[in-house]
């Protein structure tokens, strides 16, 4: 498996895990007073999680997690404060706000906004595939979704969109960061400082009380909501790692068939089915677009790597092959003097023998 396939392969796994946490943090949120003080909860048990693994099990064999944090803590924060903590506060509030289904569509536009900043900042491919999967994608959203209207922002559906964008800054801003800091380190930075942010907005706020007076049952929901977080959060900067920012977005968008399936078989409710086989097709597509674009042809008049290695392989057999055989005319001088070489070895061996003289 190429780095580029497992790239995709987490991308599934992380939306898996993503469609079943949606699924069970509806439920769970249900059992807090404020949305803030559960986010902040789980976030805890993933950024607890995830930083006891990274220093149990090392940061990079090329440098320590003590030597990355005290070179690159400003990029460090700047995921946490991006990624791992502001875009909570405004995307629970938001979802309080306005209807659900106007919320679903609004954060599942992440995809386009990544895809706009990824191919100028990133420099990434943006083809045809792309641009169909999307379109895909975000019609099953819609389908999904049922009967959207016109989507009025207000105070909430702004909250949602400015939460959004912020997520899509930090994907960028991520994949950026990945060239030289493991991924496991940066999202153990991304939720441990996160939650101390989180709990000092509780702080600002006179909520912090709330989290201390968590009751054991509360305390479950938030153990094993961040126990998903924790996986989440892992396997999707390892995909991030691996692959583009675009295709891994594009196939997150792949857990809302997850969250649909879990909600018609447990919940009872209806499955869209059009929308499932949208966004089943649009994320497939771009698995494909991704895994198989050697294939694809995309540059005009681009060799794909498999025959150019086929083709180096034939130019390197000729190389050999032509270096085997010798010119004429030189061929007998040189097989000669290899075969004389031995002898007169041989000879000087024997003239230098104890109890032989020199002729």
């Amino acid at each position: 498996m190429t780095r580029r396939s497992a790239g995709i392969a987490l991308a599934f796994v992380t939306a898996c895990i993503s469609g079943v946490s949606i699924w069970l943090n509806g439920r769970a949120v249900t059992h807090f007073s404020d949305a803030t003080v559960y986010t902040t909860a789980k976030n805890a048990v993933a950024g607890g999680l995830l930083l006891v693994l990274v220093l149990a099990f090392g940061s990079s064999g090329r440098a320590s997690l003590p030597a990355i944090a005290r070179r690159r803590w400003p990029a460090l924060l700047t995921v946490a404060v991006i990624g791992g903590s502001i875009p909570f506060v405004p995307f629970f509030e938001g979802l309080k706000r306005s209807e659900a289904t106007q919320a679903a569509f609004i954060q599942k536009t992440l995809v386009i906004w990544v895809a706009l900043l990824a191919v100028p900042l990133l420099r990434e491919r943006f083809r045809w595939p792309h641009a169909l999967a999307i379109a895909l994608l975000m019609g099953g959203q819609i389908w999904l979704a049922g009967h959207l209207g016109t989507v009025a922002f207000g105070q909430g559906e702004t909250m949602l969109l400015v939460a959004t964008l912020l997520w899509a800054v930090e994907v960028d801003f991520v994949k950026h960061l990945l060239g030289s800091i493991p991924p496991r380190v940066v999202g153990a930075a991304r939720m441990a400082l996160g939650t101390v942010l989180l709990v000092c907005w509780l702080a600002l706020t006179g909520k912090l009380g709330d989290l201390a007076g968590l009751s054991a049952l509360q305390w479950r929901w938030a153990l094993l909501s961040g126990l998903l977080l924790t996986g989440y959060v892992a396997a999707w900067f390892a995909a991030l790692a691996r692959a583009q920012a675009v295709d891994v977005t594009a196939v997150l968008v792949f857990g809302a068939v997850v969250t649909a399936i879990l909600s018609g078989v447990v919940d009872g409710a209806a499955i869209g089915i059009g929308g499932t086989i949208l966004v089943a097709l649009g994320s497939g597509l771009v698995a494909w677009a991704a895994v198989g674009r050697p294939r694809l042809g995309f540059a005009p008049g681009a060799i794909s790597p498999a025959r150019s290695s086929s083709r180096g392989t034939r130019t390197r057999r000729t190389r050999s092959a032509s270096a085997g055989r010798t010119l004429p005319g030189r061929s007998s001088s040189t097989a000669t003097r290899g075969r004389a070489m031995p002898g007169w070895r041989s000879s000087r061996a024997r003239s230098r023998a104890p109890g032989r003289t020199s002729p």
